[in-house]
């Protein structure tokens, strides 16, 4: 199912791994094992870790919304795992699926259709649409396979990101430890290596939207479906609530502050003058006056966008821990390639909009 020639279909797969040598067969389906009894597992994925439980199971997915703190009414994204039947969850699979379904599974691309009915509403927030994904990742993949197994084929996954609701979502194991302690049962697969979200691409409507950028971008989904997909402004009445799309989201538990470089300069003579501590995270070549300031935290940001996105948990998690008063994020370009990670600091800055 996978395009060889797709940057996203070998998004990480093996390099998210790094150096853990991952978890055993035995370990694997001890996990599946759980999942099937209706208990939660964290797991990694190529994109960020997952909180995942039986998808077709009203009661594991409320422990999944109880365990994060998550709105009943916000869906959760079913992961399948490679060769699964997605016209088990589905009404209709438009050819438009099949297509983007050949270049980018497995991988980080959620697809948005119609739910079928013998699909519990639960998964879904009560709408009548569905999100579907493959994972890249080896330990996704195996513990996938080794729960559908048990579901005669057709088991599925609810997993939204394995942190609790809002906050900065998880790329490592020990970021979902520090999240929920021993409470979840954790698979170890190493760093991720996308690093934020799938994309999601509404199909449900008869042509493309695009919910929420990632490492599939719009010109990727362009190039299969031969039209760009549209761009969701919230203004469309009937719009099926997506993972993660709210306007404040991802957001570290510091004030996180989002501007142009000029813009963060003054806030940053401020702190200097009130002797506060304050972190800056901006391109090395904008901000060469503030290294080595007393009471600046400074962070080089990458230059390159995928290099961004795959630290930036990370990164955020860190500066919660580096006793700053407050984090300044230089605004990236407002170009194709950097739309994610602009969608992702937005969200984050968002949640402190009021206080800034």
């Amino acid at each position: 199912m996978t395009d060889s020639s797709n940057p996203a279909a070998d998004s990480g797969a093996s390099r998210s791994r790094g150096s853990v040598a991952g978890p055993s067969a035995v370990q694997i389906d001890a996990a599946a094992a759980l999942l099937d009894a209706g208990e939660l597992v964290a797991f990694p994925t190529e994109t960020v870790y997952g909180l995942g439980g039986d998808a077709v199971s009203p009661t594991a997915v409320a422990r999944i919304y109880a365990a994060k703190g998550r709105p009943a009414n916000h869906p959760v994204i079913v992961h399948l795992a490679a060769g699964a039947d997605p016209l088990y969850w589905v009404e209709a699979w438009p050819s438009a699926a099949q297509q983007l379904l050949e270049h980018f599974w497995p991988g980080p691309l959620t697809l948005i259709l119609k739910r079928a009915s013998r699909i519990p509403a639960a998964v879904s927030g009560g709408q009548d649409s569905i999100g579907l994904r493959c994972p890249s990742h080896p330990v996704a993949q195996a513990l996938l396979a080794a729960f559908s197994a048990r579901r005669a084929g057709h088991g599925g996954v609810a997993a939204p990101s394995a942190n609790r609701f809002g906050h900065v979502s998880p790329t490592t194991a020990q970021h979902v430890r520090e999240e929920f302690g021993s409470a979840i049962h954790v698979l170890d697969g190493g760093a991720s290596g996308v690093g934020i979200e799938s994309t999601i691409l509404d199909l449900s409507r008869g042509f493309p939207v695009l919910l929420r950028p990632g490492h599939v971008t719009p010109d990727d989904i362009a190039a299969v479906l031969g039209e760009a997909p549209r761009l969701a402004d919230g203004s469309e009445a009937g719009t099926p609530r997506a993972s993660g799309t709210l306007r404040a989201h991802y957001a570290p538990r510091t004030p996180l502050v989002l501007q142009p470089f000029e813009g963060l300069e003054p806030l940053l003579l401020q702190a200097s003058a009130a002797q506060a501590r304050v972190a800056l995270v901006a391109r090395a070549s904008r901000a060469r006056r503030w290294v080595g300031v007393e009471g600046v935290h400074f962070v080089a940001a990458p230059e390159d966008p995928l290099a961004y996105a795959r630290e930036l948990y990370s990164l955020l998690r860190a500066l919660d821990r580096a006793q700053v008063t407050r984090i300044l994020i230089e605004k990236l370009p407002d170009t194709p390639e950097w739309i994610a990670v602009n969608d992702r600091l937005g969200r984050a800055a968002a949640a402190f909009d009021a206080q800034t």
